[in-house]
């Protein structure tokens, strides 16, 4: 919802300044410039830090699990060694029985 605001914020902020610049109205080019600062920068936000999905990492389970407080689900922990990373993974209530979490 934030990042939403913020384009939205940042495309009005770019046409007002461009509008004040073409119709001559004080000082539009500080506005068209932070307008398109923002919007770059929370295009550009969202492409670098979107998770990446490699499923062919070298996970490893490290035996926590716990009952996830917003599902109510039980979930158990993944590590990848190289990159340091945890995910967090339903647990299949088939899959795992008899498995103590």
């Amino acid at each position: 919802m934030l990042r939403l605001a913020l384009l939205v914020f940042a495309a009005l902020l770019s046409v007002a300044g461009l509008f004040c610049l073409s119709s001559g109205y004080g000082h539009g080019l500080p506005m068209t410039v932070w307008g398109v600062i923002l919007l770059l920068a929370v295009l550009f936000e969202r492409w670098r830090y979107q998770q990446s999905h490699n499923a062919n990492g070298a996970w490893q389970e490290t035996g926590e699990r716990f009952i996830d407080p917003e599902s109510g689900r039980l979930t158990k922990v993944l590590y990848d060694p190289h990159s340091g990373e945890r995910r967090y993974v339903p647990v299949d209530a088939d899959a795992d029985k008899g498995q103590a979490p």
